[in-house]
């Protein structure tokens, strides 16, 4: 329970690699608030589930983009907390949301540039502005990034640059946030199984494909995904900052 009396917020928490996360951190004993865009039943079903297995949490909508949807996001946390009789704080900030489609600079048309860096950069540089006072002094931010910044696939192109540029605010909000104590790290995961991959992993084609080009022979879980930002998190992070892990099992070596 090494994150007992702390406050967690995850976006994107309602499935996926978010919800991994969530309940990784309210077993540690982090209240977690679980943010999700539209999909009400699946964050009110992260929030059963963590809650089933002795643990607190709440979820607050907000689908993030810019400034207004992330003081909406501000507005609502705090509310949250007040009725829990909590100060209009948190500990730790995980910005999970991101994803995108595949195409190479040809197929990218302004709409499919925009819409991949809103959802990587965009949405978490205005959350983490918007927040950043009320993040406790001695907090953590931890950004996903993924093993996608350092591939050279024509495929993934613009992933690929706004992937990059996570991993390039995680670095410069450290210093930024480091005179208070803060830490900001990112953590870059490869293919995961889970329901944002199915595609890939039910696939017998691609899945040979995937787990071949990985050195350990296998797709990532997303609990294994979770470790590592749990491991940023907790008080063994706290000398570590401006630094990007991939958990990718070796993908693409």
């Amino acid at each position: 329970m090494e994150l007992a009396g702390k406050v967690a917020l995850v976006t994107g928490a309602g499935r996926g690699l978010g919800q991994a996360i969530a309940l990784k951190l309210s077993a540690q004993g982090a209240m977690v608030a679980v943010n999700y865009a539209s999909n009400a039943e699946a964050a009110a079903a992260t929030v059963a589930r963590i809650e089933a297995a002795g643990g607190r949490a709440f979820a607050v909508q907000a689908q993030l983009k810019g400034q207004a949807e992330a003081e909406a996001l501000r507005d609502a946390l705090d509310a949250a907390l007040t009725a829990r009789g909590l100060p209009g704080r948190i500990d730790i900030l995980v910005n999970n949301i991101g994803g995108g489609d595949y195409g190479t600079i040809r197929d990218a048309d302004e709409a499919f540039y925009d819409t991949i860096f809103g959802n990587n950069c965009r949405a978490a540089f205005f959350l983490t502005r918007v927040l950043q006072d009320r993040i406790a002094d001695f907090g953590r931010v931890v950004n996903l990034s993924s093993a996608g910044s350092r591939l050279t696939d024509p495929g993934i192109i613009v992933y690929t640059m706004a992937k990059a540029a996570v991993e390039a605010f995680t670095r410069v909000l450290a210093a930024e946030l480091g005179p208070r104590g803060i830490t900001v790290n990112s953590v870059a995961p490869g293919f995961t199984a889970g329901e944002t991959n199915h595609h890939v992993t039910d696939d017998p084609v691609q899945a040979a494909a995937v787990t071949g080009a990985t050195a350990l022979r296998r797709f990532g879980q997303p609990e294994e995904i979770a470790d590592i930002v749990y491991a940023f998190a907790g008080p063994l992070g706290r000398w570590v900052t401006a630094q990007n892990v991939e958990a990718s099992g070796g993908f693409k070596l």
